[in-house]
């Protein structure tokens, strides 16, 4: 009777003891945009803290509401590194006997935790004003490469997209063709909050002037804006002239691109949301490859939305001539 009473109370905690190591040999995905930072309650209620907070929760630009840029949760540094979160990014910040920036990057997730390690508060701040833009170059390259490997996971049909445009798109299961022509195509996928939408079009290499590109760019997505049409007669999706538009050069698929950010707003209708828009130079096909993404999201967040079109786009393949 005291051996079956026995078994009876050892069996629970057995399956208690398995669960728990079969939960921490799972990979742990952890929400998009989100860091962990495990800081001392005393540092992060003072110059660090703010610091940590100008750098990585500034808004987001280009949005039609202000968002940050990565949602920030803090964890006192009492508590161990790696066991009380599951983020893809970890900022661990303390005071030291010596200064320290340390990246440690894994291929499992969480992908990387970044060590600061400073002597003095100055220290800490000095090291978080130095590294920061790299800090966060690494931990956005490594969500839209998460994003990426979920929408591989399930792809929507390439053919189109090949055949017109001789190139291929990791466009996830959930969108749909709403429109192509000649030269243009445009998908969308519908959403509770609203709905995510792209466009894929190229327009002849002579349509960019060096001396203003931005403009061209706009004129440019403003000529296929008539295609867009909103809820009431005569509509159509415009460039939002309230801000101008975010401008910078980068490379896509090894090509010279230009990245332009924005919001787009519909003429005649209260519709309005931000926009993404690479602009490739491929001089192989004598055009510019236009790939944009939009979304429209009144009720509810853009930015982890626009994230998801950025790594769509950034999955781009061109075929070689």
């Amino acid at each position: 009777m005291n051996k079956t009473l026995f078994l009876f109370l050892l069996v629970p905690f057995l399956l208690i003891s398995c669960l728990k190591n079969d939960k921490q040999s799972q990979p742990v995905s952890g929400k998009t945009n989100t860091i962990s930072v495990i800081i001392d309650d005393q540092l992060w209620y003072g110059e660090v803290g703010d610091t940590i907070r100008n750098k990585f929760a500034s808004p987001v630009w280009g949005l039609t509401q202000e968002e940050p840029l990565f949602t920030i949760n803090q964890y006192p540094a009492r508590l161990l590194e790696g066991f009380v979160t599951d983020s893809r990014s970890i900022i661990v910040v303390k005071k030291a006997t010596t200064d320290k920036f340390e990246i440690i990057r894994s291929k499992k997730l969480p992908h990387n935790t970044f060590r600061i390690y400073g002597k003095s508060v100055d220290d800490i701040i000095c090291s978080i004003e130095l590294n920061s833009a790299q800090m966060i170059k690494i931990i956005r390259d490594a969500e839209i490469e998460k994003i990426q490997q979920d929408n591989s996971k399930s792809l929507l049909n390439q053919a189109i997209i090949k055949n017109k445009f001789h190139a291929t798109l990791e466009i996830p299961v959930g969108y749909e063709y709403m429109l192509h022509k000649k030269n243009f195509i445009w998908l969308k996928n519908n959403i509770i909050s609203g709905n995510t939408s792209l466009l894929v079009y190229q327009v002849p290499l002579r349509s960019f002037k060096k001396s203003n590109i931005v403009g061209d760019i706009i004129k440019m997505r403003d000529s296929v804006g008539a295609y867009i049409k909103g809820r009431e007669p005569n509509t159509r999706m415009i460039t939002g002239e309230a801000y101008a538009p975010y401008f910078t050069s980068t490379l896509l698929d090894g090509k010279k691109a230009y990245e332009t950010k924005g919001s787009w707003e519909m003429r005649n209708d209260f519709m309005a949301g931000p926009f993404i828009n690479y602009a490739i130079i491929d001089e192989k096909y004598n055009r510019i490859l236009v790939i944009e993404g939009f979304c429209y999201s009144p009720s509810n967040q853009e930015r982890d939305l626009m994230l998801d079109l950025e790594a769509i786009i950034k999955s781009v393949k061109i075929d070689k001539k």
